[in-house]
Formats: structure tokens, C-alpha cells, sequence
């Protein structure tokens, strides 16, 4: 017998499973020796009460009958059949890799080309950028196996259920590796210290199935012919020909959309979000979301998460990372971009997030000036984005070490006279920021910061810094597509899909877009 209850527990009992065992007999009116285990389906902080705080749950509670291995049925990739229909995937970030598995699971070899390393291999590269802040164009935070996601974080929460089964992605990176807490919580997380090794055991699987895996094939052209891919054609001269091709290059591969306008293949500007990282000491943040000096070490370091309207324009908390680090996350020499990640136990003594205003078209027509930008210039807000990143280089002074600010000093146009301590550790600069940041943008971040302030008593305080820029929240580019066949209006064989298309926001959205686009490509190679 399988009892559901759906408790609001104190932290005391919620996270103590003897404890819980108890309390969910009492709750049933069975003895404890009775249940034989139980599966958390759901579980979320309520703390907004600063006087009955409380884990939400949900319970399946077993009676009087063993309990199963998993939670549900795992999946079975079989190996693909001799001569197969191929489809070649370009990137093997979420999208690129969740379209793997799904091709797999319809009798279909995926051919995946990644332009950077195995995740080893990029973890060298990584080194060197946070110690000397050498940036390997095909090897970064952005660039290598399993796209940007990989070593940035591993948040796993979507607002995008209606794209997809979200609980579908969760099970898969579950049944590869990752923590069975991700099946339950109300804000799954992985970790950047675990991310490495599922992404291998999904290229394992992946080759175990007869796909292929080939990296450091950096994708430069496409032969076209009769408004399809013929061949893909990668830095090497290498050629690739299959049956379709799915794009999946992630929201930083500029030459890619560069690509596409040379050859006059259809692409839309398309708004996205800019700003800075904020840090905090973590403990500061606890103190305030928890209401209490300290934390109770039975809670998880505390996140946030905030929107402003400013002026009618949006300024919102982006990829909050408890525990957390700044990253350098350039993809080409002469720029910086920071972002964050936590690892799995989210222990660092920062919490950090992304704070960003949102850049539409017209802003970057009003910044360049009308006669220096054509409205109709697909490439338009990627320039927009590329020189903020420029300005933000040249004003840390150079090696990726970043412009600081502190955080009421900037509000109030005040130079920081000194700096606190900060995770960024290719080095950070005392910067005026309105110098680095166009004046919408760092005009709208000043009077969030005091909004955000009010709603959080504590937030708005000089320990907190401010380091630019946080730029590569989504693509500034579109690469539009046929709303039911999923194809490119001019290349009928090719799936541009997730972040870099345009179509995600993350893991989990751009891992079911993944799998969406994939399973239209299915049906045209199998006709």
C-alpha cells in the first residue's frame, strides 16, 4: 500500500529521517514498523514567517510492501542499429546532448561535433584563465563538453514545463549520476564540482549506444544545396554529411551567427539582459532570508531572488548562486563577462548573483545613434553586448581582472576608496561603473539596488560589490524557425535549438528543446 501526505514540517524533523519516520507514522496512525520507506516527491523553504518557518513536503509512504529501487522506470538506451540514419549535432551542451539520447532512443546515430575539449581537459584551460586570464577561444566557461552549463552552476529549475517533461531531464541526469535530491526539490541543484563527472557518463552512454562524439571540430561553414544542409564543414576542413543537422552551439557562439548573416541566411535581433554580479557576504543573506543572526546549520545557505520596474524597464536577480563564486566567462581575448556557480554543497562564504536590466533593439539603435546602426541589423544587440564587454575589460585594466564597485557607492556615484573581500579570483579593480555601463542601464541598477534594499532589509549595504558584466544571461540573437517543423525558413534539414537559438534559458529548457528538436529531426530522416 502507498499512503501520499503532504506535511509542513519544522527543519528539525524534515531533514532528520528518523525523526521523519515517526512523524509520518503518527500522521497515518501506523506503527512505525509499518512503513517500510517513503519517497520525497516534493520539498520547498518556507521562510517567510520569521516565526514558523517550514519545509514544505510531499510523501509517498510505503506500507506493509518492499520498497522499489527508483521512483520510477529507468530509461534503456539500445544500441543503434548498423546503418542507421545520422544526424549531426553541432555542441554538446544540454540541448546537444539531451538530442543524443533522444535520437538514440528513436534508432538514430547522433554525430556530435563540439568545437572545445572533454571536460578534463577543459578544467586545464579553466586554470589558467582564473590564474593568468589566458583566454582559449574554444575552451572556456562557454566553450567545451557540456556547454556553458557544465561549469557554471548546474541549476536545474525551469519556468518552461509547458516546453517539455522537465521531470523526464531530472530522471535522466539522476539515473547518470546526479543526487537524488534533484528529484524533489522545489530549486534542484547540482554543483559544479558534480556536473563534470555526469556529463562524461552521458557521453559514455551516448557512445556505449553507437553515437559518435568527435571534439575540438570547431564548425565554419555548411555546403548548401536544394534549401538544404549537404555537408557541415569544421576548422579542419573536415566534412560531415548526414540526414539533418541540429544547431545547438549555445548563446556565445558569435561566429555562428556571424556565419549566418555573411550568407544571408535568415536571423533576428532578439532582447536579452546586461548588467553586473552582485556579491554578498553568505551570511548576510542568511540573516536576512532566515530572520536570525545566524543560520541553522539543518537550513541550506540562503538565495534570493528580486524584480524591479524601473522607468517601465525590468531589472531582475539572475542565476543566484548561494555559496557561490564569480567566474570569468570571455570567450575571446579584450572582454570580460563574469558569472557565477556554487558547488554542490554551496559552501563558499559569497553568495553572488546576476543583476541585469533588460536591452531591447531600440536601445541599442539610441546608443550606437541612427546613423551608425541599421534598425534592421540582426547583429545589432550582439555588437551592443561585445562593446560593453570591451569597456569593461579596458576598465579593469587588463589579465580579466574585473571593475568593482561597492554598492552603495554606486548608487551614490561614489569611486570605492577600498574594496572588500571578493571570489573573483582573476583580481578585481575599484571602477566608477557608470563609466563601463551604458547610462540606462547603470541608472536603472541604482535605484533597484535602494528598492531592493527595502524589500530586504540588509541588501542595500557597502559590503555588497558590484563587478561587471554579467552580459551572456541569453542570446542577443535569434536564429528563427518554423513553429511545427522546427527547421530553419531557408535550410529545410536544419534545427537551430536551445540558448544559442533562442529558444532556452538554461539546463532544463534548453535539454527539452533539445529533445523537441530532435524528435522532429527523427521523423524527417526516417521518412
Amino acid at each position: 500500500m502507498i499512503k501520499n501526505i503532504r506535511l509542513q514540517l519544522p527543519p528539525s524533523i524534515a531533514f532528520n529521517d528518523t525523526l521523519l519516520l515517526e512523524h509520518l507514522a503518527t500522521e497515518l496512525d501506523v506503527p512505525t514498523d509499518s512503513i517500510t520507506g517513503f519517497f520525497k516527491r516534493k520539498e520547498s523553504i518556507d521562510a517567510r514567517n520569521p516565526r514558523q518557518l517550514h519545509v514544505n513536503a510531499l510523501y509517498d509512504v510505503f506500507l506493509f510492501e518492499p520498497l522499489p529501487p527508483f521512483p520510477y522506470q529507468p530509461i534503456q538506451w539500445l544500441p543503434i542499429a548498423t546503418g542507421a540514419p545520422s544526424v549531426i549535432i553541432i555542441g554538446s551542451g544540454p540541448a546537444g546532448l539531451f538530442a543524443a539520447l533522444q535520437l538514440i532512443e528513436k534508432g538514430i546515430c547522433p554525430i556530435i561535433l563540439e568545437r572545445g575539449k572533454d571536460v578534463q581537459s577543459r578544467r586545464r584551460d579553466l586554470a589558467a584563465l582564473n590564474r593568468t586570464g589566458t583566454v582559449h577561444p574554444d575552451s572556456n566557461y562557454c566553450f567545451g563538453e557540456g556547454g556553458a552549463g557544465t561549469y557554471s552552476d548546474g541549476k536545474l529549475y525551469t519556468r518552461s514545463s509547458k516546453r517539455g517533461n522537465v521531470q523526464r531531464v531530472l530522471q535522466i541526469f539522476h539515473q547518470l549520476g546526479a543526487p537524488d535530491a534533484i528529484l524533489y526539490q522545489a530549486h534542484p541543484h547540482i554543483g559544479t564540482n558534480l556536473l563534470p563527472r555526469i556529463i562524461t557518463a552521458m557521453r559514455q552512454q551516448i557512445l556505449e549506444a553507437g553515437g559518435e562524439f568527435h571534439f575540438g571540430q570547431r564548425v565554419t561553414n555548411f555546403t548548401t544545396g536544394n534549401g538544404r544542409v549537404q555537408e557541415v564543414i569544421t576548422q579542419s576542413g573536415e566534412k560531415w554529411k548526414a540526414d539533418a543537422v541540429i544547431l545547438a552551439t549555445g548563446h556565445s557562439a558569435r561566429d555562428i551567427f556571424e556565419l549566418f548573416h555573411r550568407q544571408q541566411w535568415q536571423l533576428e535581433a532578439k532582447p536579452f539582459a546586461l548588467g553586473v554580479r552582485i556579491e554578498h557576504p553568505q551570511a548576510l543573506i542568511d540573516s536576512i532570508q532566515y530572520h536570525t543572526p545566524q543560520r541553522n546549520a539543518l537550513l541550506p545557505p540562503a538565495s534570493y531572488s528580486l524584480v524591479e520596474q524601473v522607468n517601465q524597464r525590468g531589472v531582475f536577480s539572475f542565476c543566484m548562486c548561494p555559496g557561490g563564486i564569480i567566474a570569468p566567462a570571455a570567450t575571446s581575448p579584450g572582454e570580460l563577462v563574469v558569472n557565477g556557480w556554487s558547488p554542490s554543497k554551496r559552501n563558499n562564504p559569497f553568495a553572488n548573483s546576476g543583476m541585469v536590466v533588460q536591452v531591447e533593439l531600440k536601445d541599442a539603435v539610441n546608443f550606437f545613434g541612427k546613423k551608425n546602426s541599421a534598425v534592421d541589423n540582426p547583429l545589432l544587440l550582439l555588437q551592443f553586448q561585445q562593446l560593453v564587454e570591451k569597456k569593461a575589460f579596458l576598465a579593469g585594466g587588463g589579465n580579466l581582472v574585473a571593475p568593482v564597485q561597492r554598492m552603495v557607492d554606486f548608487a551614490s556615484g561614489k569611486v570605492s576608496t577600498d574594496l572588500p573581500a571578493c571570489s573573483y579570483l582573476p583580481g578585481v579593480h575599484s571602477s566608477d561603473l557608470s563609466e563601463v555601463l551604458p547610462d540606462f542601464i547603470a541608472g536603472a541598477l541604482r535605484k533597484a539596488c535602494r528598492e531592493f534594499g527595502k524589500k530586504m532589509k540588509g541588501y542595500f549595504t557597502n559590503e555588497a560589490v558590484l563587478v561587471a558584466t554579467e552580459s551572456r544571461t541569453s542570446s542577443p540573437v535569434r536564429i528563427p524557425r518554423d513553429a511545427e517543423k522546427l527547421t530553419h525558413p531557408q535550410l529545410l534539414n536544419l534545427y537551430p535549438c536551445g540558448e544559442g537559438a533562442g529558444y532556452a534559458g538554461g539546463i532544463v529548457s534548453a535539454a527539452m528543446d533539445g529533445e523537441r528538436v530532435a524528435l522532429a529531426a527523427a521523423m524527417l530522416v526516417k521518412k
